[in-house]
């Protein structure tokens, strides 16, 4: 954990919040800020009675509809009573004048995260039980129904990749610091090879990946699936190809990945093996236009990590490796490119 000036919290004022708004959580002892957690600063507090997490709008001058802690208090809040497991919301505070901005207390979670995709440190069945794990929370949480848990109006349903890449652009665009030939040939390809929209709705994670899981220190169980800034009624197919992009990403740089690598042997499935078992506990035959879903992921990737770094630059980012992921930005254009030319056969 780290401690930043830029986003200290003011212990005596949140020390007395607590005291008269969440008494079960004891007093305040400690509060200490996750270095991880790029868009939303996460701070672990400390008390006489456990542990507990705060998530918090950063400060600052920031990009539009971005940073909504409000709704994902809210859909956490909601996936609580579902086979979804997340953790347990205590309060979400609206009144900014408590530490800055506004934010919410929720439980914390004791467990292991794997920042690693390729799992170095754990054995082979141990491997193919963690990866069965998320297909099987990610089609848990894409068969829920939305309108059975209220959540209708937490998104618009129907034509939502044509909706996102809309939304990214601009996000993007807004968060530009130098112009990429890479960016802006994948831009041209979105728009112009934008899928018919099938129907499909589901709730969307919207960064569903290993690291944003935390698993059982005893079993390989998920005990909560965290982050949820970025969910919404979407389409389930951005999920899961935000989670694949794991095999087309190299293990070097921001997000250590599987591709190039022999995964014979290793417990690990390959990106078929993996999208064969969401199809079938989804009961769906195939996935067309998998190259736009992939590319697409790439593409809002890369938006984060723009935006990550423009914040930076701005003086409020919420962690120390922001340059990184700004620097990280053409490849991930190159990346989807690639799958594109490879898929599909076309030079961009």
């Amino acid at each position: 954990m780290s401690k930043d000036s830029v986003h200290n919290l003011d212990h005596q004022k949140l020390s007395n919040f607590l005291d008269r708004n969440l008494p079960e959580t004891g007093e305040l002892i400690e509060v200490s800020k996750f270095g991880t957690g790029q868009s939303n600063p996460t701070y672990q507090l400390s008390t006489t009675t456990g542990k507990y997490v705060l998530r918090k709008k950063p400060p600052g001058k920031l990009l539009p509809s971005a940073h909504a802690v409000d709704r994902e208090y809210r859909i956490i809040k909601a996936l609580e009573k579902t086979s979804v497991p997340v953790p347990r919301t205590l309060m979400l505070c609206n009144d900014e004048e408590v530490i800055g901005t506004i934010f919410y207390v929720m439980d914390y979670v004791d467990g292991k995260i794997y920042w690693d995709p390729t799992l170095p440190d754990t054995k082979r069945s141990d491997r193919k039980e963690i990866y069965d794990q998320t297909v099987e929370i990610m089609t848990a949480l894409h068969s829920i129904d939305v309108e059975k848990e209220g959540l209708l109006d937490f998104g618009k349903p129907g034509n939502y990749f044509q909706r996102q890449v809309g939304r990214w652009i601009k996000q993007y665009k807004a968060a530009e610091t130098e112009k990429y030939k890479e960016i802006e040939s994948l831009i041209s390809w979105l728009e112009k090879n934008m899928p018919e929209d099938d129907g499909m709705i589901s709730i969307v994670h919207g960064d569903y990946r290993l690291y944003n899981m935390i698993f059982s220190s005893s079993e390989n169980k998920i005990l909560a699936v965290l982050d949820w800034e970025l969910s919404t009624i979407g389409h389930p197919y951005a999920d899961l190809a935000y989670q694949c992009m794991n095999w087309h990403i190299p293990k070097i740089g921001i997000t250590p990945g599987l591709y190039g690598l022999d995964l014979d042997g290793t417990g690990i499935p390959t990106e078929n093996e993996y999208v064969e078992a969401y199809c079938q506990k989804m009961r769906i035959d195939n996935i067309p236009n998998w190259s736009f879903y992939l590319a697409f992921g790439f593409f809002r990737l890369a938006g984060i990590a723009q935006g990550v770094y423009k914040r930076s630059i701005m003086g409020n980012a919420s962690a120390d490796n922001a340059k990184e992921l700004g620097a990280a930005v053409p490849l991930l254009g190159q990346i989807a490119l690639s799958i594109i030319k490879r898929e599909n056969g076309v030079t961009l």
